[in-house]
Order: C-alpha cells, then structure tokens, then sequence
C-alpha cells in the first residue's frame, strides 16, 4: 500500500485524533481484577487430571519454578553446565508453560517459529510452519523435556506454596500444596509473564448463568472440536468475546465458523497487519548450513532492536517496520528533528494498517469501528489473515464500546450502552496479570535471610542485580520476566535462554568455588539506580511516549507515572543487556557479590 502520511500537518491532525481516543478511554477502574485466588472454577487445569503421588521428602541441586520456556531453558543450560538433581516444578500437567494453557482454537506464534523455538539445530528439529501453531509447540516442550532428562524428578500439578531460606544447612526448603517438603541448593524462578491469567472485575461478572471461560482454561467439551479443528457443539448458540487483542485476533474466525451468532466486544481495536503463514518449504530446510538458527535468531534480534544489519533474513511485520522505525540513523538530525521523523515513519505504517481494513471489512461503520488510532507501538502489534475478512460473515457483529468497555454483565449476557446482548457463552480474551505484587503472581512469599520476605522488600518495585539476583536472598535466582530489570525483546524466548545461560553459568560457578552466594547491598543499590534513571524508551520519546498511549497494560491503563519507578526494564537493547552479562561473567570478579563457604555439609554430592 502506498504511504500516505508524510508531512507536519499530517502528523499534527494525526496527533489530535490520538490524543481524543486516548482521552475517551481513561478510567483507572480498568485496573482493577478479579481475585481469583482459591476459585478452582476460574484456574482449574481442563486439560490434564493430576496424578496421585507421595509427598517428597528429598534434597535436589536445583528447583526451578515453572516448566514454561524459561524453566526449560535454565534447566537446559544447568544440565549442560553439569548440574545432576534438578526438579521442575508446574501448577500445569505437563511442561509448556503459556503453551500448555493457551489451547484456544487457532493458537498459534506471532513471531517466526525459526528464532522462536529454541535450540532447532541441537534437537534436529525444523518447524512445520513458519509461524507455528500452538500444539507443535507444545509438542515441541515435551521434546525438549526429554532431550535434557528433566521428567523424572519433575512435579506437575504442583504448587509452591512457601521457600525459606535456611542459613545453617544453606539451602532452601520448599513446600507444596502436595505436601511435598524438601530442599534444595539452589532455586530459579522462571514464573514467566503469561501465567496468572487476568478476569476483570466487570459488574455482574458473577452472576452470568450461561456457559464461561477464560481463553487459558479453553472448554473444548462444551464448544467441541480442538486447537485446529472445527468447534462443531456452537451450531446453535449464542457466544460473545470480550477482548480484541493478540488472543482474541486467533479466536475470532474459528468462533465466526462455528458459532450461530457471534458477538465480538470491543473497546479499544488491535493493529492487525498480514501474518502470511506457510508451510516450511522442504528444500529451503535441506540447505539450512550448521549455525543457522543462532544467525538468524541474531539478526531477528538485531533489527528489532533498530540497531541495523547488512541483510534482513527474516523479512516479515516485525523487522521491516523495527528497522526503518528504530535504526540509529541521525543523518545529522536534532533529537528532535529524529523524533519527528521517526513519528511520521510510525504514521505511515498505521495509516497503510488502517487502509488495510478498507480493503477487507465491507461494512463502512464496522471497518471504522476497527481502526486503531494510537502509535504503532503503544499496544503488542498482531498478525492475522483470517480476523478481518471474519467480520463480513453474517453471523459476526462487533460490538464497539467507542473505548468505554463492557458496562456490565447479567445473568443473561452482556450489557454496552443501553442495549443487553443475551449469550449462551461468554469467552474472557483478557489476558495475563503482568502488574500485580511479583510474590501474588507467583502465588507463594519467599522467605530470605533474617526472615524478610520478598514482598516486603519488594513492596516498591523490585530491587535487582541485573534482573537476576536479589540481596538477601542467597542462591535465588530469577529469569527476568516484563519489569524485574532484566530486558524486554520482540523475540522474549531470545531473551530467556540468554538469561538461562547466564543462570547456568552462576550455579555452576557458585559450586566449582564450593560457596553461598548473595548479592551486596550496595552493588544492588547502583545497579538499580542505574536502571531507573536511564531511559529505555529514549527511542520513542521516553515516559511522554507512554503517557500519549491509548490506555492498556503497557502504560498502567494511561497512567505510567503511578507505576512504581522500579518497574523498568534495562536501559538499552536487549543486546546490550546480553552484551553487559557476557562481559561480566568473564570478568569474573564478582565483586558485587558475597561469596561464603557452603556448609561442609553440603558438599553438593549426591545422597
């Protein structure tokens, strides 16, 4: 499509019409959730029946909390480093993490499967597709589980309830919602950030009689089908969507195919750009040379982060538009003059994703309806090829709040404006909590030296040395998700296997040198600072890039500036951050650390 934004004027208009569908949509109750603690009704495991099995009593190497690709990866990498006794464990029945949750019809990746899945080269491995569907990759989980022998001393369906520190022994002692109660020399956490779903706190959420789920706990017995087949139990009902983000964008057209009627409630419309899927061509796979995973992974990485390459290897939504939007490219331009010119590249690529919507939606009000009017990167952008086209089908009607949301639900359906919707099925594409109290998310305190807890210490935002490591809590260890002062890439499995390495390498380390350790205080104290008052968003005009957002998760629902200070990301591109863990780890002074000897007792053999 041609551009057709391209001068001051076009931007000032452009600037306005943001500025008013931002303003329609504040409301700080849109924060507010539901407590699903305890309700098993909302967070029961659909898909998998627990197995009964005797409590543990025993002592491992290493737990690792959650068994999503970030737990895979940390337990890995600790293989790799030599570790012996690692345990898994996983509120789910099986390893997968948000990919054994998210079963929704039509799942799928919305970045390339060929960076996405990691270690393609080391398991023989080549993706059917290159945007791969949510059960190739949770197959793909399973693999990795079994490469790295991670299954036997594994515990699914299992909840940590409490850790505690204990200083004589110098290991931690878990316990479980199973009973389990056992130690271990160290402990990860890898919760990861697509975990605790989010239901929100809708008037008459409660009192809704007809059928209700969250996209996360998916029930396949009343709708019928699977992930990739026809919903075939929906000929003669009534369902209706709450959602129009990155999940409901998959749902939607699986939904509109089975549904008698299909009602689609929206408050604030996602970009929805072309994925183009296809399935991996044979012959481009024979010819693959050893290295080709990391090279691409790498220059993914690379272009998204607008730090520039010579060749673009992937060519798809996300490094075209990253690469012209972000590249240090100054050509002699004020900050200024570089931020202007990077809002009429930003512009341009909505307006092409707004013509977009002309071209496909036949109904002239409905495609306006679906038109974003925000910065491209204000919301998680999405990828699809059969949403749009979905809304011409008779039976499909969105539903536009005009950025009001849902007002409230009855018994019978759902209510916007002054008109009730009655529904025989009511599907919560909501999302996933990534702002509540860290120790909430994760469901369990953690107890650390001197007996403080992490959510006390926590209470502010968190306090990290290098998103990874926090003082008083010896031998803890933490795979960076959104807001730990780690990194945030496009690709974030890039992201988690960087960390895991580097997680490795400590715990390998810590037990070459025979020693507990723990970060200082101090060190803790500048690194923190260092990464409060750097600028991460720099590139898009920092905090006043969030607060002129349309409202949503990434900037508090409009208002950043109440969001602990604390709750940042490190101030660079994730290859930076990469870069500064590599380069401390072969320093490897660790001057920032106190390192004591483990309790004799605790040699780190075997029982």
């Amino acid at each position: 499509m041609p551009h057709t934004a391209t001068t001051p004027d076009d931007l000032e208009r452009a600037r306005s019409k943001y500025r008013a569908e931002r303003d329609k949509r504040l409301d700080s109750n849109r924060r507010e959730l539901l407590d699903v603690s305890g309700r098993d009704e909302w967070v029961r495991d659909p898909f998998t029946s627990p197995v009964e099995r005797e409590p543990c009593h025993d002592e491992v190497d290493v737990l690792v909390v959650g068994a999503g690709f970030g737990g895979l990866l940390a337990a890995a990498h600790l293989r790799k480093a030599g570790v012996r006794r690692i345990r898994l464990v996983d509120r789910a029945g099986d390893v997968g993490g948000v990919w054994y949750w998210n079963r929704y019809p039509g799942v799928m990746c919305d970045v390339e499967s060929y960076v996405y899945l990691p270690m393609l080269e080391e398991l023989g491995y080549v993706p059917r597709h290159r945007y791969a569907y949510g059960p190739e990759i949770r197959a793909y989980t399973r693999k990795l589980a079994e490469r790295f022998d991670l299954y036997p001393l594994s515990l699914f369906h299992t909840g940590v309830t409490g850790m505690e520190w204990d200083e004589r022994e110098g290991t931690w002692r878990v316990i479980t919602d199973r009973g389990d109660d056992f130690r271990a020399r160290h402990t990860v956490l890898a919760h990861g950030s697509f975990t605790s779903l989010k239901l929100p706190a809708i008037e008459g959420i409660e009192t809704f009689r007809g059928k209700m789920f969250h996209t996360s706990r998916w029930d396949f017995e009343y709708t019928g089908g699977d992930t990739l087949s026809p919903l075939n139990k929906l000929g003669e009902k009534t369902v209706g969507v709450i959602g129009t983000g990155a999940t409901a964008v998959q749902i939607v057209a699986p939904l509109a195919e089975a549904a008698q009627q299909l009602y689609v409630f929206q408050r604030t419309p996602s970009t929805v750009a072309p994925r183009n899927n296809r399935e991996t061509d044979p012959e481009w796979a024979a010819a693959l040379q050893p290295g080709w995973q990391l090279r691409r992974r790498d220059n993914f990485t690379t272009l998204t982060n607008g730090e520039g390459a010579s060749e673009d290897l992937v060519q798809d939504g996300w490094t075209i538009f990253y690469n012209a939007m972000l590249r240090d490219d100054t050509g002699g331009r004020s900050p200024q003059e570089l931020a202007e010119q990077r809002e009429l590249i930003d512009l341009r690529h909505m307006e092409d994703v707004r013509a977009r919507i002309d071209t496909i939606v036949q109904d002239e009000s409905t495609a306006e309806a679906l038109k974003p009017y925000y910065r491209y990167q204000c919301k998680r952008p999405c990828f699809h090829d059969e949403y749009l086209p979905a809304f011409n089908q008779p039976n499909v009607r969105l539903v536009d709040t005009n950025g009001q949301g849902v007002q409230r639900i009855t018994e019978k359906g759902v209510v916007v404006g002054d008109e009730e919707y009655p529904l025989d099925c009511l599907v919560l594409a909501t999302g996933f909590d990534q702002d509540s109290l860290y120790t909430d998310r994760i469901g369990f305190d953690i107890v650390g030296l001197g007996g403080r807890k992490l959510s006390q210490k926590w209470a502010d935002g968190p306090e990290t040395f290098h998103g990874v490591m926090t003082s008083g809590f010896p031998d803890l260890f933490l795979l960076p998700p959104n807001y730990t002062q780690g990194t945030a890439a496009v690709n974030f499995v890039h992201t988690l296997e960087e960390t895991a390495r580097h997680v490795a390498f400590l715990v390998g380390e810590f037990d070459r040198r025979g020693v507990v350790a723990d970060v200082h205080e101090d060190a803790e104290r500048a690194y923190v600072d260092s990464v409060v008052n750097g600028s991460g968003l720099a590139l898009l005009g920092g905090g006043q890039f969030l607060r002129d957002c349309t409202p949503g998760r990434w900037n508090n629902e409009g208002d950043p500036d109440s969001r602990p200070s604390k709750n940042v990301n490190y101030p660079g591109t994730s290859t930076a951050y990469f870069t500064m863990l590599e380069q401390w780890r072969t320093a490897g002074d660790f001057t920032e650390l106190g390192l004591t000897a483990r309790p004799s007792s605790e040699s780190g053999e075997e029982g």
